[in-house]
């Protein structure tokens, strides 16, 4: 007879096993971006062609991504699925009225600078993060 250590269990094995398809979609993505941005600019010297392609690629990826995502959410428990949709809204949330409030400072003389959206996607980053994390916490 097989005996299971505490340590592993099938759930944990499932759960690494769907997020193989996710990590390497996104990752995949994440070099698109990098590509698309930096490409034009050190490879192919803004031929518009190789910029449209990379593009196109790039956009593809990320539809990609995000279906691999969608299908990795239906196959959470119903408790994940609730961390990780409350973690979803309050990155909205927060990011929907950080970016609008961080867009008009420039427009109201508080910063010199031009707001980026990078700036966004970082904050997006660390508050889902977060939220999740603190999910998790609250229901272990």
């Amino acid at each position: 007879m097989t005996k299971i250590e505490p340590s592993e269990s099938i759930c944990t094995t499932q759960k690494n096993n769907h997020l193989a398809p996710l990590a390497f979609w996104t990752l995949a993505w994440l070099v698109s971006t990098a590509l698309l941005r930096f490409g034009a600019e050190y490879i192919w010297d803004y031929q518009p062609v190789y910029s449209v392609i990379v593009l196109m690629t790039h956009l593809a990826l990320g539809l990609t991504m995000i279906m691999v995502y969608v299908k990795h959410l239906s196959k959470q428990d119903e408790l994940q699925r609730k961390i990780t949709m409350d973690a979803m809204g309050i990155t909205l949330g927060i990011t929907m009225i950080a970016g609008i409030a961080y867009e008009q400072l420039e427009d109201i003389k508080l910063i010199s600078f031009e707001p980026e959206i990078n700036h966004l996607i970082i904050l997006m980053s660390l508050t889902y993060i977060i939220s999740t994390f603190i999910g998790q916490r609250k229901y272990q």
